[in-house]
């Protein structure tokens, strides 16, 4: 509509009244930039200047009147806390002084009803972007201390929900809680104009236009439960000592901490890129210095100490989802993954799976609604032993994986690297953040594209090359603007970390599992007799084609499919496209065959030394011909 204005209609009241009622500061300074290059177009320039001047002084007197008026009065319409820092707020019929909150009771004669024995008082309304909910900054005096604590306008607005705030120290009973509720809704509504809307938020990271926690327009007002993890994405020391140091670390050449610091700046770019989340694990030796490279990346960010910002998987699969989704695009590290809760252990690929798919279940809360969905976009650090690839089998969740094995130890004194984390932290995520601001998202896009472009590989998983992609762009950018040293990761280093489509194949690992099962339990393929054990089916042998064929039970090889954890159904298709189990007439993957006097359903599974590398990973189209040899 400001396209529309003309050089009259530009300086209507209308307009400037529209300026003054906006709420976000951020805004309403854009408007008035953007109604200002209007009024240049029209010619109008001087006079919107001199007309926006006066009402600035106008809004500015009038807030100045509203300030003097909240002097100190006899009559009980306003708050008379001692050494409060807030201004006296309208509370109606209420008498609010350091004694607490009461009204007179209409009973003549009657003792006055007491909403609180102490001061409190609304201060702040906070207004969540991603929900729009609202909470309340409340402040209360105890022990003659001023504290402050935010809570949930619905916590406020019930007696029955209200007293939970007595676990907080205030003195808040179910005899006093409806009056309590009254007085908090009377002084918010009678000072609508004077308390503060305060945009928050309960994720960091890219919120809208801006960036969590470093934009200070915006609040955090997440969970109690992070609170310290919150806390711990701050600076620490000396920006000057921190890249010092780390410049020495990245000058030994070895890949273990650029990929961990590039992986840690990259979780920020996902969602610029419109990427899905994945794991860096870097995994290897005892002493191989794995925990200070996971506290090299944590440094970018936050305070890596103990039990700061780094966590580890003790602990449940809804912890990690509500985590992750208040990390939203910061990396969320954890440290050794031989850690991992009986809950984890039994889900371990689902919670890949999940962590990777960028959005959490869906659930219903008790006024049968549902609840907000987790959802997070970032990068997942993670270090242990053994890779972390060895606690799923199902190919899509290797794909989300980037391993990188550390065979020896990474720092020449990982004690001093260490401590020189611990107190010199915050700065270089501050600073990069600062840099991609000042890029468009369609550069930031072009250079993830050539860095796609230069390890895209037949042989390689695409994910896996999206993944790296991402990693080597936030190298790239780190390393010409903040770091300065020419230290870029290596493009066939970082190549040869992705894994190979056929090692990330679940159906042809579901394959050599059960060769390995046979072979391994020859005896129960012996159709001899006198041998007395469970029979899983026979070995048939072709000595003119030079072929052999397993001939296992059904029952059996749902066994086999249940200790292999695949699917039956998936990989007999699999199979069958690839000529590797026989049909029969109507293309069942089954056939009968008579064992032991007793006709059953068999499969018929093909033994081969390899499986021609042209059927690897083909299409569901594939036709299976009379021309196939196996070896």
């Amino acid at each position: 509509m400001i396209s529309k204005l003309t050089k009259d209609s530009i300086l209507d009241e209308e307009v400037f009244d529209e300026i003054f009622k906006q709420e976000d500061e951020i805004y309403k300074a854009r408007l008035t930039l953007t109604l200002l290059d209007r009024a240049k177009e029209l010619g109008v320039k001087k006079k919107f200047e001199d007309l926006l001047k006066a009402y600035t002084k106008v809004q500015k007197q009038m807030i100045e009147k509203e300030k003097n008026n909240r002097t100190l009065s006899m009559l009980n319409q306003w708050t008379n806390f001692s050494d409060c820092e807030y201004d006296r707020m309208k509370c109606l019929n209420w008498v609010a002084d350091d004694d607490g909150i009461r009204i007179s009771n209409t009973n003549p004669g009657s003792p006055d009803i007491i909403a609180c024995y102490h001061p409190i008082l609304p201060i702040e309304r906070m207004k969540n972007l991603e929900t729009g909910e609202e909470q309340i900054k409340l402040i209360y005096k105890r022990n003659n201390k001023w504290s402050e604590v935010i809570v949930p306008k619905t916590m406020v607005a019930s007696s029955t929900k209200i007293v939970g705030l007595s676990a907080l120290g205030i003195s808040v009973t179910s005899e006093n809680a409806k009056f309590l509720v009254r007085y908090l809704s009377d002084v918010e509504n009678a000072n609508d104009d004077y308390i503060n809307i305060q945009y928050s938020s309960s994720k960091i990271g890219w919120i809208r236009d801006y960036f969590l926690p470093y934009d200070k327009d915006i609040v955090f007002d997440g969970d109690m439960r992070f609170r310290q993890l919150y806390e711990s994405i701050s600076v620490g020391g000396s920006r000057t000592e921190w890249y010092e140091h780390v410049k020495k670390v990245r000058a030994t050449g070895r890949i273990e901490p650029k990929i961990m610091l590039a992986a840690s700046f990259a979780s920020i770019l996902i969602k610029l890129v419109g990427a899905l989340p994945f794991f860096v694990d870097l995994w290897g030796e005892t002493e191989g210095g794995k925990t200070v490279t996971l506290m090299l990346g944590a440094s970018v960010w936050a305070n890596p100490g103990e039990s700061r910002y780094i966590g580890d998987f003790k602990t449940t699969d809804v912890a990690l989802e509500a985590k992750s989704d208040m990390l939203n695009n910061l990396p969320l590290i954890l440290d050794d993954t031989s850690k991992v809760s009986a809950k984890i252990r039994d889900n371990f690929e689902g919670i890949v799976y999940d962590l990777c798919s960028g959005k959490g279940k869906s659930r219903s809360n008790k006024e049968l609604g549902v609840n907000r969905e987790n959802r997070w976009q970032n990068c997942i650090l993670t270090n242990g032993e053994r890779p972390l690839a060895g606690y799923v089998s199902q190919g899509g969740a290797i794909n989300r994986i980037i391993e990188v094995e550390c065979s020896e130890k990474i720092f020449d004194d990982p004690q001093l690297t260490a401590d020189t984390l611990k107190k010199n932290y915050g700065y270089a995520g501050i600073d990069f953040v600062n840099v991609v601001k000042e890029m468009s998202i369609d550069d930031i896009k072009s250079l993830q594209k050539h860095y796609q472009g230069l390890i895209q590989d037949d042989d390689k998983m695409q994910k896996q090359s999206i993944s790296m992609s991402i990693i080597l762009a936030a190298d790239k950018i780190a390393t010409d603007q903040l770091f300065h040293d020419g230290q870029y990761i290596d493009i066939e280093t970082a190549k040869n970390l992705l894994t190979e489509k056929e090692m990330v194949s679940e159906n042809e690992r579901a394959y050599w599992f059960v060769l390995d099962k046979i072979a391994m339990n020859g005896i129960k393929f012996d159709d001899n007799p006198d041998i007395k054990t469970e029979m899983w089916g026979i070995i048939d042998n072709d000595p003119v084609e030079k072929t052999s064929t397993a001939i296992i039970y059904s029952a059996a090889f749902d066994d086999l499919c249940k200790i292999g954890r695949f699917s039956r159904k998936a990989f007999l298709s699999w199979a069958v496209k690839k000529g590797l189990v026989e049909t029969d007439s109507r293309g069942y993957p089954t056939k009968a065959k008579k064992l032991d006097g007793i006709v059953t359903k068999c499969v018929f599974l093909k033994i081969v030394d390899e499986i021609p590398k042209e059927f690897v990973n083909c299409n569901d189209n594939f036709e299976i011909t009379d021309d196939i040899v196996f070896d």
